[in-house]
């Protein structure tokens, strides 16, 4: 057995590049492009669970439960076998935009629901179309309500990124661990792992916390 020091400067400023260039091409891609596609789809979701005929809402239920119920790892592993042609990196945008979707959906209906019932029949009297109720009065009542909780899931899904170790996508982590298989010292890697994780989404929790706060202050 090797008397190696628990700690190591010189392998710190070596992993440190490859962490980084980890983070900002695969860790930070995946979680700023998928909070994207999921506010969106979990908008749309939102909209269509509420205003489409029972059974096409029974159905976007039923998918959404599914998929909510499933391990993304699963997801990730599963659309990584079915669809050889497609980058890591493209499977892993889209199975975290379309899993947080889901959760994010929930947030959008919650907000929908806070929605005043005089809301909807004032724009009834006032002969609104749907798309104008929708669009003019309801989803902006409806995201004021609900963009700190998106926050939070935006911060959740940039804590499970590791999981796109699963698809071989050589995220922060995985490039540490690299690192650590190599050169056969793990603690440097991890923990700079763990700090980087830190400093990206401490500041990214005040803020949402701030904005929870000065949304709460001007309702």
């Amino acid at each position: 057995m090797t008397d190696q020091p628990i700690w190591s400067w010189d392998a710190t400023w070596e992993v440190l590049p490859k962490l980084l260039h980890g983070f900002f091409t695969a860790t930070l891609v995946v979680t700023v492009v998928s909070t994207i596609i999921a506010a969106i789809l979990g908008l749309i979701i939102a909209i269509i669970r509420r205003s489409a005929p029972k059974p096409i809402a029974a159905a976007f239920t039923l998918i959404v439960n599914f998929i909510r119920m499933t391990p993304i790892v699963m997801q990730l592993l599963f659309a990584y076998a079915a669809f050889t042609s497609v980058s890591g990196l493209t499977i892993g945008i889209i199975i975290f935009g379309i899993h947080y979707s889901t959760y994010m959906a929930e947030v959008y209906r919650a907000g929908i629901e806070a929605v005043p019932p005089g809301q909807w029949e004032a724009c009834t009297a006032l002969s609104m179309s749907r798309a104008r109720t929708w669009v003019g009065v309801v989803i902006p009542q409806a995201l004021r309500a609900t963009v700190p909780a998106l926050g939070n899931y935006a911060i959740s899904m940039f804590k499970d990124t590791p999981f796109l170790v699963s698809i071989s996508v050589v995220e922060m982590v995985q490039a540490g661990l690299a690192y650590g298989g190599s050169h056969f010292r793990y603690t440097e890697a991890i923990t700079l792992a763990g700090l980087i994780f830190l400093a990206a989404s401490y500041p990214t929790s005040l803020l949402v916390n701030r904005l929870e706060k000065r949304l709460a202050y001007t309702t």
